[in-house]
């Protein structure tokens, strides 16, 4: 179905997340922080990535900044979805300024309903 990468620092939440995507169909690689990330980026085909904000070694708004500005990272044109427990309309605004096609709130958001908006968007792209 594609090759997500989960970057995800929570043991718990990262190993949830990457077993609902694989009974999905997806291929998922999992960074535990923002150089695996980028790493990740860098040498992998990659459909879509989850990219947490909170993040040991670079934060999930460096790692966007990052893509931003390597011209190796951006020919990829990898679409990065931010699931974050940043919630405040500025933290929003600026991983969506930074260029995440979207924008989720954990605390908002049911593990389901991101899996299925993953799937949307996959599907989406791939027409």
């Amino acid at each position: 179905m594609g090759k997500i990468l989960l970057i995800e620092d929570d043991p718990f939440l990262s190993s949830l997340l990457k077993n609902k995507l694989q009974k999905e169909g997806f291929d998922v690689l999992h960074a535990k922080d923002g150089d695996e990330a980028l790493n990740f980026l860098k040498t992998e085909e990659i459909d879509l990535s989850l990219l947490d904000i909170i993040l040991p070694k670079k934060s999930g708004f460096e790692v966007l900044e990052e893509i931003r500005n390597d011209p190796q990272l951006q020919s990829r044109n990898v679409p990065v979805i931010i699931i974050s427990n940043l919630g405040q309309p500025e933290d929003v605004a600026r991983g969506l300024r930074l260029g995440a096609v979207a924008y989720f709130v954990k605390a908002k958001t049911s593990i389901n309903d991101l899996v299925q908006k993953v799937k949307d968007y996959i599907e989406s792209s791939k027409k």
